[in-house]
């Protein structure tokens, strides 16, 4: 059961308490890609609890783009790497895209570890004009 969040395992085991405690990869990577989109889209500063949840307002990053690139790659992956632990070898890298010039296109590639082995996952994320997160696996 260790492939959700613990929120998410104390509502699924109200839902199932038989349930029986096997990893699921599929799980684990959906509960993750949740878990990604919860953290990518969270503005550091906005969580009391942790100010340095989330990820820097990108917009700010606009007035030295293409230069600000290596700084957003570099938050996205530290964000990973401190709020989602299930993830190892975190690479993130951005995609240029020509024909959508107003959004920015990043590959998330790592490491699931499980039980048994390691699952190599690729997520694409998008940064909206908006400055909203999509996130897609």
């Amino acid at each position: 059961m260790g492939e959700d969040r613990l929120l998410e395992r104390i509502q699924f085991l109200e839902k199932e308490p038989a349930r029986r405690a096997r990893e699921n990869p599929k799980r684990i990577v959906d509960s993750i890609l949740r878990h990604l989109q919860r953290i990518l889209n969270t503005r550091q500063g906005s969580v009391l609890i942790a100010k340095d949840y989330g990820v820097p307002d990108f917009t700010d990053f606009l007035y030295s783009y293409p230069e600000a690139l290596s700084e957003i790659e570099r938050s996205i992956r530290q964000m990973i790497q401190k709020y989602e632990p299930r993830l190892k070898d975190v690479r993130i890298r951005f995609i240029h895209q020509d024909e959508d010039l107003l959004s920015l296109h990043f590959q998330i590639v790592a490491k699931v570890l499980t039980e048994d082995t390691k699952i190599p996952v690729l997520f694409e994320s998008f940064v909206s004009s908006e400055g909203k997160i999509m996130i897609k696996g």
